[in-house]
């Protein structure tokens, strides 16, 4: 087993194609699928919520129906036996208490690469669980992404 082998990597999953392709990467981590955790946050539902399904549908048969959603886009046979946890609430919060629930030797995320207004604006999920993680980040840069100051890539204790 290589020293780089870890017995569990969480994978953050926004459904965007840079978060599939962070899954790519942690597989590269671990020695066995099932040491690769999945987790999506989502936000609760106001009851001035707008469209959507609320009401329709209990927090149960929501988490079903992401977890059945993250499974579908994962249905290539090198995903089987990850595991995938979905949680409701603040993504850089619940993402950093699975992690350290689960005893996380690594969490890989990609960077969406928002600057300026649209950073300050949305905040930055990835900067916050290096803040908040118990353990090393790795935060993945998009390839068009623009090259300027480093940024921070992996967060050491």
């Amino acid at each position: 087993m290589s020293w780089l082998k870890k017995t569990c990597v969480i994978v953050p999953i926004d459904f965007s194609e840079d978060s599939f392709q962070a899954v790519r990467v942690g597989l590269e981590f671990v020695e066995k699928n099932s040491n690769l955790h999945l987790i999506h946050v989502t936000q609760p539902w106001s009851e001035h919520e707008i469209g959507g399904t609320w009401g329709q549908e209990t927090e149960e048969e929501r988490i079903q129906s992401i977890k059945k959603a993250i499974q579908e886009k994962l249905k290539d046979t090198e995903y089987q036996r990850i595991p995938i946890v979905v949680r409701i609430g603040s993504p850089p919060v619940e993402i950093t208490r699975y992690a350290e629930k689960s005893d996380a030797e690594l969490i890989v995320m990609p960077s969406h690469g928002r600057t300026g207004i649209q950073h300050f604006a949305l905040g930055s999920v990835a900067e916050r669980v290096i803040r908040k993680a118990h353990c090393p980040v790795l935060v993945l840069r998009r390839k068009d992404e623009k090259k300027g100051p480093s940024k921070k890539i992996i967060s050491y204790d």
